[in-house]
């Protein structure tokens, strides 16, 4: 697999360019935490194949995920991955109702010691604010999380799903390497002013939900597909109504996908592995099979008329979120 570098100067991070998420193997999508073993499997084969970046955090599970990927990198040269996780979404039913999201400096030192010991780890590669605390200000959660850099706890620093603004204020306390933000053919809102920031300070972008949730692999038509507790059931986009005018989105991605001899999930991560260096999606699964196809869209190459066609669908009907007030912030 080909590589991207994340970030500028010292705090440049090479990684493959796609890696891979975690999530759906423990929390929130149809299936999870049914096979662990296959997980640590999927998880085994995504290094073969090249990638690199590991992608978790606290909250999915809560605390399963990263447990899994702590058994899975059992076996594993430490040199040989870099392993993203994340803090700030509260974990604790009775806490979360009080203060969902967390950014004071106290909760950051804890988050991390509770990370590296699901982990089995010393340190992590990159330690993403999950969400932004509007009740901190970020100068201090960024400055709390440049104290675990200090003390050799993390290695580098991220972002999750912050406005411009706080972004360039957490840069200035201490060089981030990456945000990782939702962008893909059915959420590209990030390239209007967020994209040009990041670029413009050095920093990397880590889509998440590069296949729009699953939605993009043109396999998902119903909401009867999916368990009574996934998480998209929920979502605006996937709603009656809303599902089937976004169908409208996939079908440009097939007719691709068919020119080319593809999968339609490979078309669309092909559009965004063209968008430029420092750009690594992180496309999750728990199958063996989709891992595949999608670490084969590294080789997958668009002409500038497929690129132009992408480029021109249509914003997609619904918010991305039921409650949106957490992101961009």
């Amino acid at each position: 697999m080909q590589t991207t570098t994340l970030g500028t100067g010292d705090s440049a991070l090479e990684v493959g360019r796609l890696g891979l998420g975690l999530m759906g193997m423990s929390a929130f999508y149809t299936g999870a935490g049914t096979d662990d073993a296959e997980s640590e499997r999927v998880v085994h084969r995504a290094l073969d194949l090249g990638v690199t970046l590991l992608d978790t955090a606290d909250m999915y599970g809560p605390h399963t995920n990263e447990q899994l990927l702590g058994r899975a990198l059992r076996s594993v040269r430490r040199d040989d991955v870099v392993v993203a996780t994340k803090f700030g979404n509260v974990t604790d039913p009775e806490a979360r109702a009080e203060r969902p999201v967390d950014g004071r400096p106290e909760y950051v030192r804890r988050s991390i010691d509770g990370s590296l010991q699901r982990l089995g780890l010393d340190h992590v590669d990159l330690y993403y604010q999950h969400r932004v605390d509007p009740q901190v200000p970020i100068e201090d959660t960024v400055g709390a999380m440049s104290e675990l850099v200090q003390a050799g706890k993390v290695r580098f620093l991220g972002l999750s799903e912050a406005a411009p603004e706080t972004i360039r204020r957490a840069h200035a306390v201490h060089p981030i390497t990456a945000l990782q933000t939702e962008w893909s053919l059915w959420t590209r809102d990030v390239e209007a002013e967020t994209l040009p920031l990041t670029r413009e300070l050095g920093i990397g972008f880590v889509p998440y939900s590069p296949l729009g949730r699953g939605f993009l692999t043109g396999t998902i038509r119903s909401v009867d597909q999916l368990d009574d507790d996934d998480f998209r059931r929920s979502s605006p986009r996937f709603a009656d109504g809303a599902l089937e005018q976004n169908v409208r989105i996939v079908e440009v991605v097939d007719a691709v996908a068919r020119e080319l001899d593809a999968a339609p999930g490979q078309v669309a991560l092909a559009w965004l592995l063209a968008k430029g260096e420092g750009v690594a999606p992180i496309p999750g699964t728990k199958r063996m099979r989709y891992l595949e196809e999608n670490v084969a869209a590294d080789e997958l190459r668009l002409t500038d008329e497929q690129l132009s066609r992408l480029d021109g669908v249509a914003a997609p009907t619904g918010d991305r979120y039921a409650d949106m007030s957490t992101v961009d912030r």
